[in-house]
């Protein structure tokens, strides 16, 4: 057998703290074939990213590699190197480049993109001032980045963030690397962008004769781009095999849990509750004793599974998993709460709770403090939308198409330029937010909460949890004291928290945690309306499906009306009513859910139903016949005619180019802005048959 250019074998990377040592990669073994694509599949906290570090030597202190060795072409153990030394710096980006999950956090701000390209490419290869310039602009180019000889002196915050993951992907490969080990590196982007780096990995291991280490939390991804998939859970490997073996037949209840929470597009109508796995990945404080997944194991042994670890077994070649269990039963598809089956909250035939018509938010650009601006971005561009009360809005586009600016008028968080924001009150009346200010407006937002994206950046890391819950309490005048003790108690509990953490910081949770935190934030005012805006994007495909149900359990309790903001279609359909699709600061389609994804009206929302990865490597190449190409244009200049036009697969000269489309009625359920609506026949993602196959193939795989 052919030697990996990669191996691994028992690498022990441990961090050494005042609480004692922990084992962030504990004994795992792993080989990377020159030309294949391993994918390194857990969620947070389970290793990977460690692992991937240490074989660079780039683990921050207190960690170090306690043991292992790291075996490159066969020969040299990058383990036992200096870390400062120069043959491990000849390894690092010259031999093997690495690419991080957040690019515009990888990228200086102080310096331009073909400062920071040429500066990794004179550190490898001996090339002039000018020499570099032409490599990197031949790079850029390489990865896919228009006028390149123009962005090669453009600083990134002037790039967006699908640009900047492309320039870092051209700093990893400029030195033509053997291996590229890519961390997250599309976790932060949208599913069209995310779908593009993918394909340019793809084509440029192709050119490259490349390996690839790529390492996620999302099985939907792996399905699309990994030959082989290792499974990783506590620092330790639990399943590795091929990625047909991994998705056919995954045998190590932990795989199957990651398999089952993903959110699948299904286009069945049905608003479905998620396989979430139950609990959260362990400290490393406190690792369980025996098998380390037992104690989120629905099939755990007492007495085997919680004392003894687990052995290697072989199921074949190239796949081996480590459980007591020989045999995993069977598990029932989970159950669906479909749409046509809620019934209409009686509050609804009063009207809607919230009517948006004409909303407009344009951003002022260029200019100074003394001279007149120069344009402006029409960031929301005349937006009509209705949500009846007790129901979910699904609003979803491409980063940059104007949805969170949206919601944050309906929030009253940024003041609209034009149009009317229509709320109905408890008393049945109507009032337009737009008008609202002063002390009406603070009543209003107590009615009207947030949820954010971020669940680390938007919560005070000096404040307890107590103090965050119940900070909206004593803004508003609700509640003080012992009171407010216990209605934060209350609410921590509805979202599936322990009142005891009341005293602990954010620091102190997880991802999903804080996101819990989050939500008990916005509703403990007891708000009608809620605005999510991308509630789970930040969150691994297990926490995700966990707080997806909260919502919609926490809707079926307490009557909310969501306006729920994302990129992700996958996400959308298993909790919205309704779908509102944006590009560039327009509304192109709105439909009722069942109706949107079995049979789409606008080319852009067939491109983004299909731009969603699909957990089956059976069918990787499907989405390829509906991408769209390039990134979004400038918002400050959209295109004239249909904004859509310039990345439309099916634009016709003349009428597209020119005439902007009306946003037009098609039946009682749906609306569309497209020029050919009527004519076009545009492909959905499965029907009640699809959906009824799906189940079929997990139940395939549970027997």
């Amino acid at each position: 057998m052919e030697e990996p250019l990669l191996r691994i074998e028992g690498l022990r990377t441990h961090f050494f703290t005042s609480e004692g040592v922990l084992k962030a990669v504990d004994g795992v073994d792993l080989a990377v074939p020159a030309g294949r694509t391993v994918c390194l599949v857990g969620e947070s906290g389970c290793g990977k990213s460690v692992t991937a570090r240490s074989i660079l030597q780039l683990v921050d202190r207190p960690g170090r590699i306690v043991e292992g060795s790291i075996r490159w072409k066969g020969a040299t153990d990058l383990a036992g190197l200096d870390p400062a030394g120069e043959e491990l710096r000849r390894v690092r980006g010259g031999e093997i480049g690495m690419i991080f999950q957040e690019p515009m956090a990888s990228l200086s701000p102080m310096y331009t993109v073909g400062a920071q390209l040429s500066q990794a490419l004179r550190l490898h290869r001996d090339l002039t001032r000018q020499e570099a310039r032409q490599e990197g602009v031949a790079l850029l180019r390489k990865v896919g980045i228009p006028d390149a000889e123009r962005r090669f002196d453009a600083y990134p915050f002037q790039l967006s963030g699908g640009m900047c993951q492309r320039v870092m992907i051209a700093i990893a490969l400029c030195c033509d690397p053997a291996l590229l080990i890519a961390d997250e590196p599309t976790t932060a982007l949208d599913v069209t962008t995310q779908a593009r780096i993918l394909d340019l990995m793809m084509d440029l291991r192709a050119q490259n004769d490349m390996a690839i280490l790529f390492i996620t939390h999302d099985l939907g991804v792996v399905a699309e781009i990994a030959d082989e998939v290792a499974v990783m859970y506590l620092g330790k490997i639990v399943e590795r095999g091929t990625v047909e073996q991994i998705f056919s037949d995954p045998r190590h209840p932990y795989t199957r849990a990651l398999l089952r929470s993903i959110p699948e597009v299904r286009g069945g109508g049905a608003r479905r509750r998620l396989t979430a796995i139950r609990g959260m990945v362990p400290s490393l404080h406190r690792v369980p004793d025996g098998c380390p997944f037992h104690t989120r194991c629905d099939h755990a042994i007492d007495g085997l599974c919680d004392t003894t670890p687990p052995p290697l077994r072989r199921y074949g070649e190239a796949h081996v998993a480590s459980c007591h269990l020989d045999e995993v039963p069977a598990e029932p598809p989970a159950p669906a709460l479909r749409v046509a089956e809620r019934a209409a909250p009686a509050a609804e035939e009063a009207g809607p709770l919230l009517r948006i018509e004409g909303l407009a938010k344009h951003y002022p650009i260029g200019g100074g403090l003394f001279r007149r601006p120069t344009g402006v971005v029409r960031a929301v561009d005349g937006v009509d939308l209705t949500i009846p009360p007790g129901r979910t809005l699904g609003l979803v586009g491409e980063s940059g198409c104007g949805k969170t600016t949206l919601g944050r008028c309906v929030a009253r968080l940024a003041d609209p330029t034009a149009g009317r924001i229509l709320y109905r009150t408890a008393a049945g009346d109507e009032v337009d937010l737009a008008t609202v200010t002063g002390a009406r407006l603070k009543e209003f937002r107590r009615q009207i909460r947030v949820i954010f994206q971020d669940p680390f950046s938007s919560l005070n890391p000096r404040m307890t949890l107590q103090q965050i819950v119940g900070e909206p309490l004593k803004t508003h005048g609700i509640a003080s004291g012992g009171e407010l003790k216990d209605r934060v108690a209350d609410m921590l509990a509805r979202v599936g928290l322990r009142p005891e953490y009341m005293r602990r910081y954010p620091h102190a949770f997880s991802g999903g945690q804080r996101q819990r935190i989050n939500i008990a934030r916005a509703l403990i005012t007891g708000p009608r309306l809620v605005v999510a805006d991308e509630p789970v994007s930040a969150l691994d495909v297990s926490v995700r499906a966990q707080i997806l149900n909260l919502l919609t359990d926490l809707q079926e309790e307490l009557g909310l009306t969501y306006l729920f903001i994302s990129h992700d279609l996958s996400v959308v359909e298993h909790i919205s009513d309704r779908v509102t699709v944006m590009y560039l600061g327009k509304v192109v389609e709105d439909a009722a859910t069942a109706d949107l994804y079995r049979q789409p009206r606008h080319p852009y929302t067939e491109a983004l139903l299909h731009a969603v990865p699909v957990p089956d490597p059976g069918r990787r190449r499907e989405r390829h016949a509906y991408e769209i190409a390039d990134d979004l244009p400038d918002p400050a200049a959209p295109p004239p005619g249909c904004r859509f036009h310039t990345r439309c697969a099916h634009v016709r000269a003349g009428l597209c180019h020119t005439d902007v489309p009306d946003l037009r009625a098609y039946g009682e359920r749906r609306r569309a802005a497209c020029h050919h609506a009527a004519e076009l026949t545009l492909a959905g993602v499965g029907s009640v048959t699809g959906e009824a196959e799906v189940d079929g193939r997990m139940a395939g795989r549970d027997a």
